[in-house]
């Protein structure tokens, strides 16, 4: 297919072609767009898809090109007051990638599971500061933390509240920052109690003519637990819901948000093409330009997701410039940490850090190890991301056959936060490789005990 007939069915050919024959430079065109050179580039390649109607008009009026001719009506159709057109698609849900939700009743031991939930109770407790008597119970086992989450989880999204009791007077909001608190320092026995708690209370207060912004933080919370633990099934769910419900509280961070959790999830369905267009589409939304510095600190958590995303198709240099203008919002927002509650917050410092998994992901662990030089963990905001730091790079020595480097590098992610390097698949299954790959240590061999892999 030639140039011309491609330019009829292609948009982004037809502005890249209507753009030089106007003579107008990549930045001359996002200037009268409103977006980057960069991202006017993306979408003249096909990139970044354009389909979005919104970001059709205004192509269509700076190139006065005919609407008609990238698919749009002359005139938007008005019904009733109100203009329809197309609403934007997402993805259906792919096939389960993964063995199913967790079950407690298959084959698992329902007292073992109330004891587990007992202990769990004390947890909380404790961390609440509410006095706790001495039981004698054992101390909560940490590698069966994940599948005890995901269980609670999926009960309190499908309305089984039997075991969820929401303590009178109890504050919403001061129970999200609690469980946002737990989430950052890998508390996730405390969250295991809190967070379903937190999803009960939400739905209760939405119902009752509040506010849904605190339905939908509770949901963005769950999704990003559920990414972590590997239930991409609940996730999907999760995200779906508080999309909706960011979209019913009218609040453009959290929309966006949940625009990324559900590019995360794409992702890893190897939906490649989906998710960089999600994420693209949700960081050149009109809503998040002309913002304050939150809002550009969302534009680059967005464009750092289609940056991993891209690793992951293969695309390096795809990757690489999509990180570069990720950092480069962060620079221009200065060094201090935006957004933490948004799955660690946005800055050069945690630009930084997922530039270690992508590269790992592109294909070469060297480069990975080397961005992670470029890191002070204790730079990093929160506990969370400093185990992310040291799991990324066991990761990167795992694929380079580093193995006593690996084990020490999942040693210091245990060190810094156990329950989460205890419950976490990801790591289960780089343990699990280390151990029928060669040589076994005795840390190797404990660390295989205490997350479950040997038993």
């Amino acid at each position: 297919m030639d140039a011309g007939s491609r330019a009829q069915t292609d948009p982004g050919e037809l502005v890249r072609r209507t753009r030089k024959e106007q003579r107008l430079t990549l930045a001359q065109l996002g200037k009268l767009t409103g977006y980057s050179p960069a991202q006017v580039s993306r979408y003249e390649r096909g990139i970044s898809p354009l389909t979005d109607v919104t970001v059709l008009r205004v192509f269509a009026n700076a190139l006065g090109i005919a609407p008609q001719a990238l698919g749009l009506t002359p005139q938007p159709d008005i019904r009733h007051g109100r203009v329809i057109g197309p609403t934007t698609a997402y993805p259906r849900l792919p096939a389960s990638k993964v063995a199913g939700t967790a079950r407690w009743e298959d084959g698992e031991d329902p007292v073992r599971r109330r004891q587990l939930l007992a202990n769990l109770a004390v947890t909380v407790a404790a961390t609440a500061g509410a006095p706790v008597l001495h039981s004698g119970r054992p101390p909560v086992n940490e590698a069966a933390l994940g599948k005890i989450l995901v269980a609670r989880l999926r009960d309190a999204m499908l309305g089984l509240h039997h075991d969820i009791t929401v303590p009178s007077g109890a504050a919403p909001n001061t129970d999200l920052s609690r469980a946002l608190t737990d989430f950052h320092t890998c508390r996730y026995g405390s969250l295991a109690v809190r967070l379903p708690r937190l999803i009960h209370a939400g739905h209760a207060h939405s119902a009752s003519g509040g506010d849904c912004a605190l339905l939908a933080q509770s949901y963005l919370l769950a999704t990003r637990m559920l990414i972590k633990l590997d239930e991409q099934q609940l996730g999907w769910m999760a995200a779906d819901r508080a999309r909706q419900t960011a979209e019913a509280a009218g609040d453009v961070l959290l929309v966006a948000e949940a625009a990324r959790q559900l590019a995360v999830l794409a992702r890893k369905a190897d939906w490649h093409e989906q998710a960089m267009s999600i994420a693209l589409t949700a960081a050149d939304h009109p809503g998040l330009r002309g913002g304050g510095p939150d809002h550009a600190a969302e534009r680059g958590l967005l464009i750092q997701s289609a940056a991993y995303t891209a690793a992951r198709a293969g695309d390096a240099a795809g990757m690489r410039e999509l990180t570069g203008e990720a950092a480069a919002i962060a620079g221009e927002l200065g060094g201090t940490v935006l957004l933490r509650d948004h799955g660690g917050g946005f800055s050069p410092t945690t630009v930084q850090l997922h530039l270690i998994s992508a590269e790992n992901s592109a294909g070469d662990p060297s480069t990975a190890l080397a961005a992670a030089r470029a890191v002070a963990p204790q730079s990093l905001p929160s506990t969370e991301r400093r185990a992310r730091y040291y799991t990324d790079i066991a990761a990167a020595y795992g694929r380079w056959g580093r193995r006593d480097d690996c084990v020490r590098a999942l040693l210091a992610a245990e060190h810094h936060a156990p329950e989460e390097t205890h419950a976490r698949p990801a790591v289960k299954s780089l343990v699990s490789g280390l151990l029928v790959s060669g040589r076994v240590t005795t840390e190797l061999r404990g660390l295989a005990a205490r997350t479950g892999v040997l038993v």
